[in-house]
């Protein structure tokens, strides 16, 4: 049976694969101060503490669930707003003000964190963090490659709608006309692949025009061939790829030159809950390491393309919620929907390991 769009969604336990590495915050964003924040569905609260460590902490005190991040940092702990109750970075009370003892329950759930890329990470389940498993980004620290500062967006949208945006390269030929789309992108046939790691969804498009974005930033004039390659991770995590290369040299066993452009988009899908999504993303480029100009102008294009597609899937999640009539589903969404199916496999046999 083909799975539809809102049988991938499942009740709210259900909806998020939690252990995993999922971006709260952009690192330079989080200070000496209690910053609250909702992820997956959980409240924490974020500080740093003097030696500029990241700690995430459940942001409720064990006593009467008063949100810690109304108290006070002291030093490195927090001191609860109620009865003074003191915790620190890893959650254990250090003392009980109103009382002889330390009650042995008063404790706080502490969430594994570690800054990489610009970017604050919390590892959200119950097993382990397993630090490896966190996202490698390739030519990150190569001088001859640009990596812009991290960016965001709050979306009112299910986190599986982006997802499902991000499998999907034959949307940029409607909703990002004046940007990435050209000819070919609204009907060139999809390449669908699993890998390890997630699924990929590709094409090249052969002897087309450069989209509007991309042409000033080229290094050849005259017609390309274009890779689209749009890839998600588990649990969120999406890897758009965007190669030109001079006509009669791309294609599936291509090989860069330093006439080829390559643009990798890495966009990180965090689920506030069921209904917010906090979107976090990263640019990448082979040129131009040093130029602020094409810096700033891939920077505003994202975010305008990033934008346009925010409006967009707000008004997918809320026609879906509102309307009775079941949507559905056109070959495009192959990708999207094989995805959501392995996902929602491995957040099943999560969720039956941890009973």
């Amino acid at each position: 049976m083909a799975i539809t769009i809102e049988q991938s969604i499942t009740s709210n336990s259900d909806l998020f694969l939690k252990n995993a590495w999922y971006v709260a915050a952009l690192s330079d964003a989080v200070k000496h101060e209690l910053t609250p924040l909702k992820l997956l569905g959980n409240d924490v609260v974020v500080y740093r503490t003097n030696a500029g460590l990241p700690v995430v902490l459940e942001d409720a005190c064990p006593h009467r669930k008063l949100p810690l991040s109304m108290g006070r940092l002291i030093d490195d702990y927090i001191e609860c707003g109620y009865h003074g109750l003191c915790f620190d970075a890893s959650g254990n009370c250090l003392k009980a003000p109103t009382q002889d003892r330390v009650p042995p329950t008063a404790i706080v759930k502490s969430y594994p964190a570690v800054d990489r890329y610009g970017l604050l990470w919390v590892w959200m389940g119950e097993q382990d963090a397993n630090e490896s498993s966190l996202l490698f980004i390739e030519n990150a620290e190569d001088p001859a490659w640009h990596i812009t500062s991290g960016d965001f967006l709050d979306c009112r949208c299910n986190y599986l709608y982006l997802v499902d945006n991000l499998l999907d390269p034959s949307h940029v030929a409607w909703v990002h006309k004046d940007s990435f789309a050209a000819k070919g992108t609204e009907d060139t046939p999809l390449d669908v692949q699993e890998s390890e790691d997630g699924l990929i969804v590709s094409r090249w498009i052969n002897n087309c025009d450069a989209p509007p974005f991309y042409q000033p930033l080229l290094k050849f004039s005259g017609k390309c061939d274009r890779l689209q390659h749009y890839e998600v991770r588990y649990p969120s995590i999406a890897i758009n790829k965007s190669v030109y290369c001079p006509v009669g040299t791309g294609g599936p066993n291509w090989n860069p030159s330093e006439e080829c452009y390559e643009m990798i988009s890495y966009n990180f899908l965090t689920p506030v809950d069921e209904n917010n999504t906090r979107y976090f993303w990263l640019q990448q480029r082979n040129t131009d390491p040093s130029d602020e100009a094409v810096t700033k102008s891939i920077t505003k294009g994202a975010r305008q393309a990033f934008l346009e597609d925010k409006a967009i899937l707000e008004a997918v999640h809320l026609g879906i919620t509102r309307t009775k009539n079941r949507p559905i589903n056109l070959a495009l969404d192959a990708g999207a929907l094989r995805f959501r199916s392995l996902l929602k496999q491995r957040i099943k046999t999560e969720s039956q390991e941890t009973k």
